[in-house]
Formats: structure tokens, C-alpha cells, sequence
């Protein structure tokens, strides 16, 4: 049982019929309401929130159906625990008309007063639970976006430092490098080095923040016509790369579309990347099935990575292959997860050692 007390609603017309609840159900210690009609009962829900709800199903008026139906309308109600309490009961039409209306059970008179008391109880101590999971959800929700906000406070507040080391060390190097022996000017190097490193490292973690932090814009957004475009510009960078690139037309999906953009660039940006040592690499762009909805996916046939460790591919800093075979920030697959997460979908990948990787997601939308 929840250590705070919790409302039971009971609703019935008749006055003895209320006493009789009340007097079964108060050794469980919880707060007991009252509500002689149906009209009264959705009175009572718009001020106070409830665990459990007896429903009797014969009132003048509106009756026990009726109620049950208005209950499940409102949002703030709409998953509220319901009872219904009747005299009356056929299994084959009374079961079928109940659960439609929402009811989770049904107690029959003359009440046995034990059942009673065991179902309400259990349906207490289930929405105590429940509560306790949405504390624990909102608690989490709040520790995310102040990690979300310190992750951007230090990110933003560690540009201005950066920039002068960097500055400084450049005006070093072409004004008095010639001043430094090899061993002063190699340390000059490994600065501007790092110095350029860490502003790529601060870059990426921004726009990790941002695919949290933003506001989404859902529009049309074709996939196909995205993803040639940042073959393209893939190829402007490597004109000397030979890489065979197949693009499947015609995905166009709901989405926003500056989020999507990024998430296709990371994905593409590692098949072009982990194929720089294929000398007929090939990288391709697709959707197929995953169960009732669409996956999009990115294929290479690249240096790929073992399955087991693929638990670590998503997480921010996350390498599966060291700094000096292939450069990057190690932040990208975490930024393409967040922004998929965001639309409502979800992402993961296969592949194995030597024989390339697939990357796939979906978008929630049903597409």
C-alpha cells in the first residue's frame, strides 16, 4: 500500500448502498468519496484525482455506462481505475459492454466483503505504483535537461579560453617559430593540435545539446533528395575517392527537417568514412520493413565492428577503433540517436568485422 492516503470514489444512488462500501473498504485507511449520481461523480473528478473508482451501473439519470464512457473522455481520467458495482450480471453481454466502457473488474451484490476489500486494495497499491514511477520519470526528466544545460554552459563557456590559446599559439608559430628549436616548435604543433582538436570535441557537444534542447518542426522532409546531397558534398571533400553510391528514391517522410538533416550527415559521414580503406567502397541508402513499420538504413562495406560491443555505439565519446585509423569526435552516432529519439523512433545497427555495417531507423510516425 502507498504510505500516502489516496482517493476511492464511490458512486451510487442509494445512500445504504454507499454506507456498506464504506463501512467494507475503511480498514484500508485511504480517503473515501462520495457520490450519490453520475453527474455528481464527474464533479468530483474535476477537482481531485482518483485511485479507484466503484461504479454502480443502475442510476436513474445517467447511469452506471454512461459515467464510465464521460470518465474515459477526459484526459485527466482517462486511465483511472473503474469498478463496476451491479446486481445484475450476464458474463456474455454486461463483460463485453463494461470493458468497452472501461472497467477493469466487476463486483456483484450482495458484495462478499473480503473480495472487495482484496480488489481495491490491489488496485491501490497499483496506482501507488504508478505514481511512484511517474515521481521517478519526472525526477529523471529534471536531471536530464540540468545535465542538458551544464553540458551547454560549459561547452559555450569554454570557447572564449580555447580561442585565445589557440589564437596566441598561432601568432607563435608565424611570428617566432623560427626563434624555436625543433623541440619547442614540436610542442607548438601538439598545441595547435589539441587546441584544434578540443573546439571540434566543444562543436559537437553544442550540437549534441541542441538536438535535445530545440524545438521540433515537423514538415515533409524528402530522404532521398537529402541524402544525394550529402553524397555530394562527400565527394567535393575526397574528389580523389572512388566510391560507388546507391540511393533508393521516393523516402519522404514527416519529420524536422534541420534534425533529419544531421542525423543523415552522421550516418552517411561514417559509411564514407569507415570505407576510406576499401578500394571499391561502396555505401547505400535504402528502407525495407521492421515489423509494422519503415527502417531507413545506411549500408557500407567498410572495417564494420564486432556485435558485441555494439551497445557502445551510441553513447557520447564512444570509439570502437582508435584516433589514429579514423579521425572523429566520437559524438555523432550519439547525436543521431537523440534526434531519432525525439521523433519518436528508435535506431540501431549490425554488422561485423571486415564486412561493413547497416545502420537502421525508424521515424514513430508509422512510415
Amino acid at each position: 500500500m502507498p504510505e500516502e492516503k489516496v482517493n476511492i470514489l464511490l458512486v451510487d444512488d442509494d445512500p445504504r448502498k454507499l454506507l456498506a462500501l464504506e463501512s467494507v473498504l475503511a480498514s484500508l485507511n485511504q480517503n473515501l468519496v462520495r457520490a450519490r449520481s453520475g453527474e455528481e461523480a464527474l464533479r468530483s473528478l474535476l477537482h481531485q484525482d482518483f485511485a479507484v473508482i466503484l461504479l454502480d451501473v443502475r442510476m436513474p439519470g445517467m447511469d452506471g455506462w454512461e459515467t464510465a464512457a464521460l470518465i474515459r473522455q477526459r484526459e485527466r481520467s482517462a486511465r483511472t481505475l473503474i469498478i463496476f458495482v451491479t446486481s445484475a450480471y450476464r458474463e456474455d453481454v454486461h463483460a463485453l459492454k463494461g470493458y468497452s466502457a472501461g472497467a477493469v473488474d466487476y463486483i456483484t451484490t450482495p458484495i462478499v466483503p473480503e473480495i472487495l476489500k482484496a480488489k481495491v486494495a490491489v488496485f491501490v497499491e497499483l496506482y501507488g505504483k504508478t505514481l511512484e514511477v511517474e515521481r521517478q520519470a519526472e525526477q529523471l526528466r529534471g536531471l536530464h535537461q540540468e545535465m542538458e544545460s551544464f553540458s551547454y554552459s560549459v561547452s559555450h563557456d569554454l570557447r572564449a579560453p580555447l580561442r585565445a590559446i589557440s589564437g596566441f599559439s598561432q601568432a607563435l608559430a608565424e611570428d617566432s617559430a623560427d626563434k624555436l628549436d625543433q623541440a619547442g616548435r614540436h610542442y607548438l604543433e601538439r598545441i595547435l593540435a589539441g587546441a584544434q582538436q578540443m573546439g571540434q570535441l566543444i562543436d559537437a557537444l553544442l550540437a549534441l545539446s541542441r538536438m535535445t534542447r530545440g524545438e521540433m518542426r515537423r514538415k515533409p522532409v524528402d530522404l532521398s533528395k537529402l541524402a544525394r546531397t550529402v553524397c555530394a558534398q562527400l565527394r567535393e571533400r575526397e574528389p580523389q575517392r572512388q566510391v560507388e553510391v546507391v540511393i533508393a528514391g521516393g523516402l519522404t517522410v514527416s519529420g524536422d527537417p534541420g534534425m533529419l538533416r544531421a542525423a543523415v550527415d552522421n550516418l552517411l559521414g561514417n559509411a564514407w568514412k569507415f570505407t576510406s580503406r576499401r578500394e571499391q567502397a561502396r555505401v547505400e541508402f535504402g528502407s525495407t520493413r521492421a515489423g509494422e513499420q519503415t527502417a531507413y538504413f545506411v549500408r557500407d562495406n567498410g572495417v564494420g565492428f564486432d556485435m558485441a560491443h555494439a551497445g557502445r555505439l551510441f553513447g557520447a565519446f564512444q570509439r570502437l577503433h582508435r584516433a589514429e585509423e579514423f579521425t572523429g569526435t566520437g559524438v555523432g552516432l550519439a547525436t543521431v540517436q537523440r534526434i531519432i529519439h525525439r521523433h519518436g523512433g528508435r535506431v540501431w545497427a549490425e554488422g561485423a568485422p571486415g564486412q561493413g555495417a547497416t545502420f537502421y531507423f525508424t521515424l514513430g510516425n508509422g512510415r
